[in-house]
């Protein structure tokens, strides 16, 4: 059994993108930059917009944290982000949600530029997703193709199984799975599949992204399948300092007993999501150049 080193392979990228940043800066002037805007004080929502600064830093892009007060109304947030649209020296915008409820996610999101939307959320990014045309692909979605392919597994021609119908993660996995250059055939389970064993005991690849712990066991698999955990939840443990440790959505010791390949909680799909917003940001300063 194979453990899926997230961390090894997010080096690895972010490794390639500074060399690409390098390139750009040296053979047109030109350094990615990215805007992270941050309204009110959520402590995760911090901690997720300094990681992404310092890993800005360490690729050699620039990096813009605006950090707004909890107040701030929907109509200055648009205009901030129509600013920033028209700002030659940025070439990502990312909203970091969730944003406070008085501010329409939808609208913000949709008023960045496609251009710009490094997330790859807009409407117009996950229709191009959809039909197969070039596009910004959404960065965890994209990061889980990415740990697929590093264990080893060729993708095409497999049968997939997908557990989570969300937009962020689930939806858009099925999609970039199926698609002429991956090639896999793809079945999407959610709360409302009565028995989601029986599709996941056929499959080559599991992506599960349910937000619950425990939702795939080793009696659920295939031999030799390939497990993606997307899921990070906490859960009471009195022999840690702060009183509880991270697990995922599989069963991580059973699951490993059948698995051919797993990623870890933590230390799996996690770097992943940074390191391939770096890798959009790059790629829209290349296209702007």
């Amino acid at each position: 059994m194979n453990i899926i080193d997230g961390k090894l392979l997010a080096a690895n990228l972010r490794a390639e993108i500074a060399e690409g940043v390098a390139a750009l800066k040296a053979e047109k002037g030109v350094q990615p930059g990215l805007a992270v805007i941050l309204v009110g004080d959520n402590p995760a929502s911090v901690s997720y917009v300094t990681a992404k600064e310092k890993a800005c830093t360490e690729a050699g892009m620039y990096s813009r944290e605006i950090r707004l007060p909890a107040e701030t109304t929907e109509a200055e947030l648009l205009k901030l982000v129509s600013e920033l649209n028209a700002d030659s020296a940025i070439h990502g915008i990312l909203i970091q949600l969730p944003l406070p409820k008085h501010i329409s996610e939808k609208a913000v999101i949709n008023a960045i530029a496609p251009e710009k939307d490094v997330d790859g959320f807009t409407p117009v990014n996950v229709g191009r997703m959809l039909i197969g045309e070039d596009c910004f692909l959404p960065c965890t979605p994209h990061g889980i193709i990415k740990l697929i392919e590093f264990s080893g597994m060729d993708i095409k021609g497999k049968s997939a199984v997908v557990i989570g119908r969300s937009n962020i993660v689930g939806k858009p996995v099925a999609v970039l799975l199926s698609r002429k250059k991956t090639n896999a055939t793809v079945t999407l389970c959610h709360t409302g599949t009565p028995d989601i064993a029986k599709f996941t005991r056929e499959a080559d690849i599991v992506v599960v992204a349910a937000g619950r712990p425990g939702t795939l066991t080793g009696d659920m698999l295939k031999p030799g399948a390939v497990v993606i955990d997307v899921g990070v939840n906490r859960i009471s443990d009195a022999s840690k300092p702060k009183g509880f440790r991270l697990v995922g959505d599989a069963d991580f010791e059973s699951c490993s007993q059948v698995a051919g390949a797993i990623t870890p909680v933590p230390g799996g799909v996690g770097p992943m999501t940074i390191t391939m917003l770096l890798w959009n940001t790059l790629e829209s300063a290349k296209r702007g150049v």
